[in-house]
């Protein structure tokens, strides 16, 4: 489940996707689905939830780093989508276009794992790694395998560190699952 600081923001995009399919819905019913999705009965528990923890964040003098989020340079939606959601598994949780025909910024994410996907240029260049540690990383494989993409076939293999796979998109980013020995 995603961490309940983008609360906010998935009650926005929520919104925005009922929007896009005529189904407006408000905000405070947005925000009630996303505090069901985090398993709350009603909103201003989760809200509640996110003030004791900012508060608790905030009460110490040292900096709390969290795990950096990837950027990926895409050049089409569509076999970015594919790709991650489609493929891999991702869900796409939110995105944003400046304005009609201006290029897409996304999030995506499966399990503790995010990713920013960009179509703008100056974001990030084509061809990066991101190694994520994972457990689990051979069930997968077969996940993957099962789904029999016509352009990538992963295979795990045994590195010093662990035991690695590494699934490449049709941008040449590079994402190294590995699993420690």
């Amino acid at each position: 489940m995603r961490d309940f600081r983008d609360a906010k923001l998935m009650a926005k995009a929520l919104r925005q996707a009922f929007a896009d399919r005529n189904t407006p819905i408000s905000h405070s019913e947005a925000l009630e689905i996303v505090a069901a999705q985090f398993g709350f009965d009603e909103w201003n528990i989760l809200s509640a939830r996110i003030e004791a923890a900012s508060a608790a964040a905030g009460s110490t003098n040292r900096p709390s780093i969290e795990p950096p989020i990837p950027i990926f340079r895409i050049f089409s939606v569509e076999k970015a989508m594919e790709f991650y959601c489609g493929f891999l598994g991702f869900t796409l949780d939110w995105e944003h276009r400046f304005g009609d025909n201006f290029p897409l910024y996304c999030q995506v994410s499966r399990d503790r794992m995010i990713m920013h996907l960009s179509e703008h240029s100056g974001d990030a260049s084509p061809g990066a790694k991101a190694f994520v540690w994972v457990t689990g990383v051979r069930a997968y494989q077969a996940e993957l395998a099962a789904k029999d993409y016509r352009y990538m076939k992963p295979g795990v293999e045994e590195a010093p560190w662990g035991f690695e796979m590494t699934v490449i998109d049709p941008f040449s980013n590079r994402i190294a699952f590995c699993e420690r020995k």
